[in-house]
């Protein structure tokens, strides 16, 4: 089910629902535009968003101009080193910026006081390559920054200020997915347009060696990479190759499965539902986005959602109590789009260590008769 649209004022690209309370109500979107001729530039904004998808409103609070930019994520939790929700972009000058959540002292766009992102600190980590995608460590600490010459830096946050403290090459071509390993975050895994699905261990030198590079796997670039916030096993791929890999870190070797999820389109991003194991949301580029459900046994498309008009890039879950219905907000490129949405399936809650088999058909049966034909029986 729709609940409300906006079109940005330039290419959107992600998507980020503030994870904290009482913010959850939050949206961040970014853009990025490239203005071609003898002196190219790359512009880009951020646009935060109030969003109450019960009473369909997607309300425009800021716009902040900025280079362009190729991620945002905030940071997964308040610690100590925080004070309050800080959002990290990484963009077109091949810097790292963060900006900190605060209530506003003048009207905001929509002409009442609210929230307003203001810039914290930044850091340029390269003046020849751009920063394509950003990641924070669980403590907030320190994020994980992907290159466009295929390194990785590691950046400290240290009371305002940013410092680097690992860099090194770790793939032949583009950077397009780093991400901390959520359980064990001294291991990174970094995906990059050479193909490679890569982990690195930071309590020793990372550039002398990988825990491992898989090369093998992928057909074509890796674009996302997902850990599993349940499992501290499984982790997601995805990759222009249009398939959606699981994988256990136990065993490397291989993954334990591929499943294509949207035919004729690449996996641009993966996010894990923030209560739910075995859902996940992604991107599929050409082809709109998808709620997937999977296991070890493989996975499967719960609905796809085909309402944008270009290529898909940026989703994310809004965080809400798991009795309510689910709320997703997406973007795509050339359209400047921003929709958020209800998908049509319920999430039905089946107290069960396991469902596969004949025991996930009682399950599913027990759930539609609850809740409709859409209901969807996932194990919690």
């Amino acid at each position: 089910m729709d609940v409300a649209h906006c079109v940005l004022e330039g290419n959107a690209d992600a998507v980020e629902f503030c994870p904290y309370e009482p913010f959850r109500n939050l949206l961040a979107a970014s853009t990025y535009v490239l203005q071609e001729g003898d002196s190219p530039s790359r512009s880009g904004s951020i646009t935060l968003f109030d969003v109450d998808a019960d009473s369909g409103r997607l309300e425009l609070t800021q716009r902040v101009e900025t280079a362009g930019v190729f991620d945002i994520k905030w940071s997964r939790w308040c610690s100590e080193n925080l004070d309050r929700p800080f959002l990290a972009q990484a963009d077109a000058n091949g810097c790292v910026r963060i900006y900190g959540l605060q209530q506003s002292t003048s009207s905001s766009v929509s002409g009442k006081l609210g929230n307003c992102l203001s810039e914290v600190c930044s850091k340029c980590i390269s003046s020849s390559s751009m920063s394509l995608c950003v990641d924070w460590h669980p403590s907030a600490a320190s994020m994980a920054v992907g290159l466009s010459d295929g390194s990785v830096s590691i950046v400290s946050l240290d009371q305002s200020i940013l410092n680097e403290r690992h860099h090194w090459k770790a793939h032949d071509f583009e950077l397009w997915a780093a991400s901390f390993d959520i359980q064990n975050p001294m291991l990174v895994y970094t995906g990059s347009d050479d193909c490679r699905f890569s982990c690195w261990d930071l309590r020793n030198d990372p550039s002398s060696r990988t825990v491992f590079s898989d090369k093998r796997a992928h057909k074509m670039g890796v674009c996302s990479i997902a850990k599993s916030p349940f499992d501290p096993n499984t982790v997601l791929t995805g990759s222009y190759d249009e398939s959606l890999r699981i994988w256990d870190v136990r065993a490397t070797s291989r993954p334990v499965n591929v499943s294509s999820v949207c035919h004729g389109g690449g996996v641009w991003r993966i996010k894990h539902h923030p209560e739910v194991p075995g859902l996940a949301l992604t991107a599929c580029m050409h082809n709109g986005f998808a709620v997937v459900r999977f296991d070890g046994s493989g996975a499967r498309i719960a609905e796809t959602y085909a309402k944008h008009g270009s290529l898909a890039y940026g989703a994310d879950w809004q965080r809400r109590d798991i009795t309510c219905s689910a709320v997703v907000a997406t973007c795509s490129f050339y359209d400047r789009m921003v929709r958020v949405w209800v998908p049509q399936h319920r999430l039905c809650r089946i107290y069960s260590p396991s469902l596969k088999g004949r025991n996930y058909l009682f399950a599913a049966e027990i759930c539609r008769r609850l809740h409709g034909p859409g209901a969807l029986a996932i194990s919690l």
